[in-house]
């Protein structure tokens, strides 16, 4: 890839959507996950009696379900990312990579 090249794909407008779209993605489920995680962790160091609850009046506590639904909203969170990269980003990825080969 010569200097013109490079220079098309980073002026074509189809690109720089990309890039604003892909760090915009990426930052908002950053900060969605890190908001849970950190939800989490600020109930336990702040109100450990609340995980510690036991569930129905049986062995288990509050704290497990909660740690595993934190565990799942990443990989919620990863799909979404996941779906939202094939669905919009890679059209315009490809896109770009045909208009400027041609």
């Amino acid at each position: 890839m010569d200097a013109r090249q490079l220079e098309a794909i980073q002026n074509h407008p189809d690109f720089i959507r990309l890039i604003h779209g892909r760090t915009r993605l990426g930052w908002s489920l950053t900060l969605v996950m890190l908001a849970i995680y950190f939800g989490f962790i600020l109930l336990l160091a702040f109100s450990p009696a609340t995980l510690g609850t036991p569930v129905a009046g049986g062995v288990m506590t509050v704290g497990i379900p909660v740690g595993v639904a934190v565990i799942f909203a990443a990989v919620l969170l990863t799909a979404i990312y996941v779906h939202r990269a094939n669905r919009d980003l890679d059209p315009l990825n490809e896109r770009v990579r045909k208009e400027c080969e041609a």
